[in-house]
C-alpha cells in the first residue's frame, strides 16, 4: 500500500512538474484578473472531510468514473461522489470537501486528490485520509495564468481563485 500511494504521488509529481515547466514561462510580470484565496497550513490539513447528501454542482471540473460510480470535481472545493448504477437515475450521495482540489484518481478503496499543494489518500468507505503527503505539488494557478506577488505569511497556501471585480 506504500509503495501504490508514494508510485502514485511520484507520477503525479512529475506530471505536474512537466506542465509547470511551460507554466513558469507564461507568468505574467503583473497581477491579472483573479485573487488568490489562502488558507493556514494547519487548517489545509484538517479541512478534507466528507459530507453525505447531494451538494450543488457549481463549477465542475474533471470527472473520473469507477463503476457504479462517478466522481466530479467541484474546482478549488472538493470531489462530488455519485452513485450511477441506474444512469437514469444517478444519485447524488456525498462531497468531499477539500480546499484547492483539481484533480483526483481512485484505485480500490481509496481517492487520491490534491489537497492544494498536497496529495491526499482518502479511503471511501470509512470516509478518512489515510495519507498525507505535503508540499508534493505547486499552488493552483490562477486561470488567466497571473501571477500572485503580494506579502503573505509563511504558513499561508493558495488553494483557490475569486475573479476580481475591477
Amino acid at each position: 500500500m506504500k509503495n501504490l500511494f508514494l508510485t502514485v504521488g511520484l507520477l503525479l509529481f512529475a506530471l505536474l512538474n512537466l506542465t509547470s515547466a511551460n507554466y513558469v514561462e507564461t507568468i505574467p510580470l503583473y497581477g491579472g484578473d483573479y485573487t488568490p484565496v489562502m488558507m493556514k497550513r494547519a487548517d489545509l490539513e484538517k479541512s478534507v472531510t466528507y459530507h453525505p447528501g447531494e451538494h450543488a454542482l457549481i463549477n465542475p471540473g474533471k470527472i473520473y468514473a469507477k463503476p457504479p460510480y462517478i466522481f466530479i470535481n467541484e474546482r478549488y472545493k472538493g470531489v462530488h461522489i455519485i452513485h450511477n448504477a441506474d444512469p437514469a437515475h444517478p444519485l447524488k450521495e456525498a462531497f468531499i470537501s477539500a480546499p484547492g482540489c483539481i484533480d483526483m484518481a481512485v484505485k480500490g478503496d481509496i481517492l487520491y486528490l490534491d489537497n492544494s499543494v498536497d496529495l491526499v489518500a482518502f479511503h471511501l468507505t470509512n470516509h478518512t485520509v489515510t495519507r498525507r503527503l505535503t508540499n508534493v505539488f505547486p499552488e493552483p494557478p490562477a486561470p488567466d495564468n497571473s501571477y500572485y506577488y503580494g506579502a503573505r505569511e509563511n504558513d499561508m497556501i493558495i488553494v483557490e481563485w475569486k475573479k476580481t471585480n475591477r
